[in-house]
Formats: C-alpha cells, structure tokens, sequence
C-alpha cells in the first residue's frame, strides 16, 4: 500500500496514471481546458497573421493548377480578393501550428493516461499530423490538377470558364481537408485494434465490402461526376486501408505475444 509518504509527485509519475487526475477539482479541469484552447488559438492567429504576409505567394501556389490549364480565376466583389487572401492566411498558419495545437490537446489528457497508453502518445501525434499533411499533399498535388484538368474539358466553344476565386479557394480547401481527414484511416484503424474494439483479421476477410464502401465515398466526397477523380481517391484510401488492417493485424499478434511479460 501507498501512502503521503510517497512525495508530492507520485500522483503525476508515469506510474500514477489516471490517479493524478483524481486530485483535480471539476473547476481545475476546466481551467486547465480554458489554457489548453487559449494558447491554441492564440498559435493560430499568431500563425494567420504571419501566414498573412505570404499569402500573395501562397494564393499563386493554390492556383497554379488553374494556370496550368490555361485559364485564370476572378475575384467578383470588391472585398473578395481581401478575404480570400485572409483565408488562405488562415488555413495556412493552421496547418503550420497544427503539430503544436495537437502536442497541446495531449499534454491536457496526459496525466489521466496509464504508463502503458503514454507510451504511444507522442509517437501517435507525431503519424497523426504527418499522415493529414500527406492526404493535404497527395490532394494538391495529384488530385486537384487531374480535376481542374476534367472539369474544363466540359466546356465547349461557345460555353467558356470564368471560375470565381472565392468558389475556387473553397474546393480545393473542402477537397484537401477531405484527403486530410481520409489518410488518418490507417491510425483509427490501428487504435481501434489496439484498443480491442475491432479485429485486424475481420477487415481483412471483409475487405470487398469495405472497396464497396470506400468507392461510394470517394463519389460523395470528390466533386463532380467524373470517373478519374473517383478513383484517384479510392485506390489510394483502398491501399491505405488493407495496409492498416496488416500494420494492426501484425500489432496485436505482437501485443499478444509480449502479453505474457506484461502481466
């Protein structure tokens, strides 16, 4: 048995665990939630502002996939260049203060995390934000080209583009956000494993299914009827899931082979 022999920080030791928590009033919690989202959006702002003075270099970057398709893009409001320039400031400075926001949403469960679940909490931040940058990047940079490309080729002679930036800006941030989100499947998937709630051989065996149910998503969340744009989304999110149900199915084999050593 323990007691307050122990010292003042026994409850915060990785080996305390969640015990750490239990000597934090309910008001504590949410002070310490206040700090946690204060200092987050403070980055973010920080970030947007900075992000501002790169934002005409930025702006050129996004829609350099219009160029190369030969066409330009139109502001169509005396205020929607600012604010398409604020914009693009902003998602800018949040991708750049993303990793720091995340650290920061993990230092407030922290003490309320066995040794066990500490051990994979930095190692989890870190796939985590390198996993949405690489479906930012993957979208950008092969994705949206190939559907700017297909989207003007339905024009005709006398019907002609004249793409908006504002409506411009917001496909490409709703698609990159989308791949974002979508290459975080190999993390879920092994969380979910780690945790016990689904079996890495079970996604294997429905992996048609899950093509099925993967190939309806990429219609719903591309834009547009085109083929080519689907598939682009659904071949990469396909090998992504079988590869994180083998990475999961490898892992609990593993945990279930040190599970002797643990106990």
């Amino acid at each position: 048995m323990s007691g307050p022999s122990e010292g003042p920080e026994s409850p915060r030791t990785p080996e305390g665990g969640r015990e750490g928590r239990s000597f934090m009033t309910l008001l504590e919690h949410l002070a310490e939630l206040r700090r946690v989202v204060v200092s987050a959006l403070a980055a973010v702002l920080v970030a947007t502002a900075v992000g501002w003075f790169f934002s005409e270099r930025l702006l050129d970057i996004v829609v350099a996939p219009m160029r190369a398709a030969g066409q330009h893009v139109y502001f169509r409001a005396p205020a929607e260049a600012f604010m398409v320039r604020l914009k693009v400031a902003f998602f800018g400075g949040l991708l750049a203060v993303l990793p720091y926001v995340l650290a920061r949403l993990y230092g407030f469960v922290l003490p309320g995390l066995y040794r066990r679940e500490r051990r994979v909490g930095t190692p989890l931040i870190i796939s985590s934000a390198l996993l949405f940058y690489g479906g930012v990047a993957f979208c950008f940079l092969v994705l949206v080209p190939q559907v700017v490309r297909i989207m003007l080729g339905f024009g005709t002679e006398m019907v002609q583009p004249l793409i908006g930036i504002g409506p411009y800006i917001g496909f490409v941030a709703q698609l990159c956000l989308a791949f974002g989100l979508v290459f975080e499947l190999p993390l879920v998937v092994m969380l979910l494993s780690w945790a016990g709630l689904v079996r890495p051989s079970a996604l294997l065996r429905t992996w048609r299914y899950a093509v099925i149910i993967i190939v309806l998503m990429s219609a719903v969340l591309t834009p547009g009827p085109d083929v080519v744009s689907q598939l682009v989304m659904a071949i990469p999110v396909t090998f992504l899931y079988l590869s994180s149900a083998l990475l999961a199915l490898l892992m609990t084999r593993r945990r279930a082979g040190r599970r002797p050593e643990d106990d």
